[in-house]
């Protein structure tokens, strides 16, 4: 874990190589970032983004206590960097994010627009609460205590939609949620 809200470090990442990139030069959010082997022994590391780039980070993801919900940490952003997407990155840095949340907050929760971010949370531990909010986001929480019984019906929240081919061939390989993955060990 880097920080917490509203005094976490500025992180500046790639904007050609993560998504949501911007998203992690505030203080006002609280971020947890997966990095290579060795970035966390580097003197004066994360460096301020307004001095210099994160240098070794693979995955970020954002987050802030809900406004509505005293007992609710909402992760808003997740980003993996492009090189390392579908080695399971995401997934294991929002289990270990949830993991060191939980000790301050009730649930976890992240709302997920796409089927691909829906599975990679599925595998963190996350379920669909069969709610939905904003355009088209369906709203995960952990913990869950309905994984399987709703995940299908999030797979077909996504198959009413306009889908790429990919996208279509993803789901349609689905069937039952994925296994949940260990989350890192890692400082909270």
């Amino acid at each position: 874990m880097i920080g917490r809200p509203p005094d976490a470090p500025r992180i500046r990442l790639d904007w050609e190589r993560f998504r949501y990139a911007g998203k992690f030069v505030t203080r006002d959010a609280g971020k947890a970032v997966a990095v290579a082997d060795g970035v966390l022994d580097r003197e004066g590391w994360p460096p301020d983004a307004r001095d210099a780039e994160a240098e070794g980070v693979v995955g970020a993801v954002s987050f802030n206590p809900d406004r509505s919900d005293p007992d609710t940490v909402v992760l808003r952003y997740v980003t993996v960097r492009d090189d390392r997407r579908g080695e399971g990155v995401g997934a294991r840095l929002c289990a270990f994010a949830a993991d060191c949340l939980r000790e301050d907050y009730a649930r976890v929760r992240i709302d997920v627009n796409n089927p691909y971010a829906y599975e990679a949370l599925h595998k963190a531990g996350f379920g669909y609460t069969g709610e939905r909010v904003g355009l088209a986001e369906l709203v995960l929480e952990r913990p869950s205590a309905t994984r399987e019984s709703v995940y299908v019906d999030g797979l077909d929240a996504f198959r009413g939609r306009d889908l790429t081919d990919a996208e279509v061939a993803f789901l349609d390989a689905r069937d039952g949620p994925p296994p949940v993955v260990d989350a890192p060990e890692g400082e909270c």
